[in-house]
């Protein structure tokens, strides 16, 4: 894996952002922190595999009064954006006095002209308090559009530096944006900052606006218990986001404290059959006479036909497993002559579209200010993340080259939930 970080050059101005401190440019940060044995240990560190510190430096590439910055948001809602694009905007104008930001509507669709956008010249004063709205104030928008034409805007209006937020779909878009800037020689810096609530974005310990999303189902997976404890046989049943990991799943599972089942899609389970999921559902419901379960959305896809449908942002088009196991469950039961009482809950588009909570609007702050760090040092084609609790630079290949997901048979995470829910580590058909 290469970590280097791609830049225009030596940093020769002094940076007019004044911190008492800065990170020095050759601050590493360790990948791997845990080993097995002492030998192991001592064998990795003669050559250890590391990312580069984030953080201003005293040096800078651009001289900020020539600067023209870029903001745009691409992909699915989520929430912390404003509190990113308002933190990036108040970095930009008062530690490094950039006079012109310019946010670029709908996405990436905003940065082609003949679509008929315009950017939105962005000032303190217009996102003073934009933290406290839901959404984007640019908006947002899913789907390829022309890197030539993008890159044509970017010259045009002489934007200097380009702030990505958004997830995998956006990072792809970057690279391909940063792969047409080289081509033409010019020196435009591309920084992502990763935004999904699916917290699935490679080597990031953390995606902007998990936190919320997973705290706002709360409120639901609490209420699917209320339900289910308010009639006989009761289940309750709630659908979350989560297409390739069940980070939000789990997690909002250990924050209730109400939840026997979750299913996610790192995990295989059966439905029919001796230890299959249902047959434990029943034991569940003859036992204690209610249930709460969890699914992610992109459990249980080896349930449906294969299909080759992609939506705009390229990604494989998902079977509804939320009513599929609603249905099933009823059918299940009913087979049974058992009597239930299903409630079914989908809070999916309420959970990303809430303002970021606080520990997620302070993240934020903190993705946007190392961004900003970043681009004014010349750095281009990288993330801004953070691993083992200490803010990064990832080079956008890396953190695209798979996506994160849970890993049950060596997951912490996982063993917890098991033991919270008190469900069997598995549930496939004996």
């Amino acid at each position: 894996m290469d970590t280097r970080i791609e830049n225009f050059g030596e940093c020769k101005l002094q940076s007019p952002a004044g911190y008492d401190y800065w990170t020095k440019d050759g601050s590493m940060v360790v990948i791997q922190t845990i080993f097995e044995t002492k030998e192991a240990l001592r064998e990795h560190m003669q050559d250890p595999l590391c990312f580069e510190q984030a953080g201003p430096r005293e040096k800078i590439f651009y001289d900020p009064s020539t600067v023209t910055a870029g903001i745009v948001t691409c992909g699915g809602l989520c929430p912390g954006i404003n509190d990113v694009i308002r933190s990036l905007v108040m970095e930009l104008h008062y530690r490094y006095k950039v006079t012109r930001i310019l946010g670029f509507p709908f996405g990436y669709e905003g940065l082609v002209k003949k679509l008929g956008h315009r950017p939105i010249e962005l000032f303190p004063d217009k996102v003073a308090q934009i933290m406290d709205q839901g959404g984007s104030i640019l908006s947002s928008s899913r789907g390829d559009q022309s890197v030539t034409d993008i890159v044509d805007t970017l010259a045009l209006y002489g934007v200097k530096m380009l702030f990505c937020i958004g997830g995998d779909g956006t990072l792809r878009g970057a690279q391909a944006i940063t792969a047409e800037i080289k081509r033409r020689k010019e020196e435009i810096s591309v920084i992502g900052i990763p935004k999904t609530i699916d917290n699935d974005i490679n080597y990031v310990q953390k995606t902007f606006g998990f936190s919320t999303a997973f705290s706002k189902a709360v409120e639901a997976v609490n209420c699917a218990h209320v339900e289910a404890k308010g009639a006989p046989n009761g289940i309750g049943l709630v659908k979350l986001m989560g297409r390739h990991s069940g980070f939000i799943a789990v997690n909002a599972a250990l924050a209730s404290k109400n939840v026997n089942f979750v299913l996610i899609p790192e995990k295989n389970f059966d439905l029919e059959g001796k230890g299959a999921f249902l047959e434990v559902l029943k034991e569940r419901i003859k036992n204690r006479g209610h249930a709460v379960i969890i699914v992610a959305e992109g459990a249980g896809q080896k349930f449906f036909d294969e299909s080759n449908e992609r939506d705009p942002s390229g990604n494989k088009k998902l079977s509804d497993i939320g009513t599929f196991m609603k249905d099933k469950i009823n059918s299940f039961f009913k087979k049974e002559n058992i009597k239930v009482n299903l409630k079914y809950i989908d809070p999916s588009y309420i959970i990303r579209s809430v303002p970021a909570n606080e520990d997620d609007s302070v993240f934020c702050g903190f993705l946007a200010q190392n961004a900003v760090h970043a681009a004014m040092c010349g750095k281009t084609n990288m993330v801004v993340g953070i691993w083992n609790n200490v803010f990064t630079h990832i080079p956008i290949q890396v953190a695209i080259s798979e996506r994160k997901v849970l890993r049950p048979e060596k997951s912490t995470l996982w063993r917890a939930l098991v033991a919270s829910t008190g469900q069997p580590n598995e549930m496939t058909a004996q």
